[in-house]
């Protein structure tokens, strides 16, 4: 529902900006990359030897010829060979007109300005033709594809020393409860220390989103109301944590039905994370995490991450995932999907990861999220698993 509901109402679906290449990074194309010329634009040497014309070299062997030319790399090539002779070319250099081999030198013995071949070379040996890698006018990157380092190498070969990228989703982040304070701040005994905010702050750092505002909301339900029209009036995305059950103090999801937001989805069948929730306001989005922190972790990887791709414009926007071996046996509850945090422990006798886990999460606690590598996702269905058995693992 996120990726279908997102593609018309992104308000900077349509914003894009032109950056150099070395500072694309992790950025979304807006605009696919079209190669500018042939890779390589000419036929050169794929090493230090000598060039040749394969076709002048008559019986068997061995052959001497007179060596006419000298060519670097950067430098440009004679006309072209004439008859049975060679010329002296390094790596990357172009190859003159009518030689179709470079002969490596250790295969090549030197007097003077001749050579001494004793093994007939096979045409095209040791030349990189020119458009061996891209041709002109391909398309070597498509939009939407998030860049890597060796997608710049791409970009920077096919002569696009800028490129088109989206530009940042805008955040902004409410954590709500007025007995949340910061950590390492002044707290009265019936306070606790505010986990959420550093926790999400550090995360979204770690995305293309661009942060415009972090508050802490208000336990009143008009004051909160202001809070995020305020937000959503700046935003792409506003994400919240806490207040969205059905207790009388839960005012977020109340105050966003109030302005008028449009509820997409209102509690998952997922343990832990029930309550999380999804809406629009306008052309903004809202996604509501629950207040215990660890609830918030989790919500946060399985859903807050695939948000924030998507509205940033990459077309791949799930979590990598893969499967792997739960060391010990799984005894649990059936009836919702559980995301347990696992540690990477080593491998099976056929290559495959193992993991191991505790049998019990609170929603409240994060002590296990220091040894965790990742999440196991444990079908709903599902109430017992012998060790051994293959479990999808989504790294964190």
């Amino acid at each position: 529902m996120i990726a279908t509901q997102m593609t018309a109402h992104h308000p900077a679906a349509d914003l894009s900006e032109t950056i150099p290449c070395d500072q694309a990074l992790g950025r979304v194309l807006a605009q696919p990359v079209i190669t500018q010329s042939m890779v390589p634009s000419f036929d050169h040497a794929a090493m230090d030897g000598y060039a040749l014309t394969t076709s002048t070299l008559i019986g068997n062997g061995p052959w001497a010829l007179p060596i006419r030319a000298r060519i670097a790399a950067g430098q440009a090539a004679p006309e072209s060979l004439s008859g049975a002779s060679a010329a002296r070319i390094f790596t990357g250099a172009p190859v003159p007109k009518g030689a179709d081999a470079v002969v490596m030198q250790e295969d090549v013995t030197r007097h003077g300005d001749q050579m001494l071949l004793t093994r007939r070379p096979a045409r095209g040996l040791n030349i990189r033709h020119a458009g061996s890698d891209m041709m002109e006018g391909e398309i070597i990157l498509e939009k939407g594809r998030r860049l890597r380092s060796g997608d710049i190498a791409a970009c920077a070969a096919a002569g696009a020393g800028c490129v088109e990228v989206l530009k940042r989703p805008r955040v902004a982040l409410l954590v709500s409860g007025d007995e949340l304070r910061m950590a390492g701040g002044v707290r009265a005994a019936a306070q606790i220390w505010d986990v959420n905010t550093p926790m999400l702050l550090a995360s979204l750092a770690a995305t293309d989103a661009e942060l415009v505002a972090s508050v802490q909301g208000a336990d009143h339900r008009i004051a909160l109301a202001k809070q995020m029209d305020e937000m959503f009036a700046m935003a792409d995305l506003v994400i919240t944590t806490g207040g969205i059950s059905v207790g009388e103090e839960d005012h977020v999801k109340p105050a966003f039905i109030g302005l008028g937001g449009e509820m997409l989805f209102s509690g998952v069948a997922i343990k832990p994370g029930k309550p999380v929730s999804f809406g629009r306001m306008g052309r903004s989005f809202w996604l509501g995490l629950p207040g215990n922190p660890f609830s918030a972790f989790v919500t946060w990887q399985i859903f807050g991450l695939a948000l924030i791709r998507r509205l940033a414009g990459e077309t791949v926007a799930v979590p990598a995932r893969r499967h792997v071996v739960t060391k010990s046996a799984i005894r649990r509850k059936p009836g919702r999907c559980e995301f347990r945090p696992a540690m990477l422990a080593g491998f099976d006798p056929w290559g495959r990861d193992y993991v191991q886990f505790d049998d019990f999460t609170p929603s409240a606690g994060v002590k296990n999220l220091v040894s965790a590598d990742g999440l196991i996702i444990l079908p709903a269905d599902i109430e017992t698993l012998p060790a051994g058995s293959l479990v999808l693992f989504q790294p964190i």
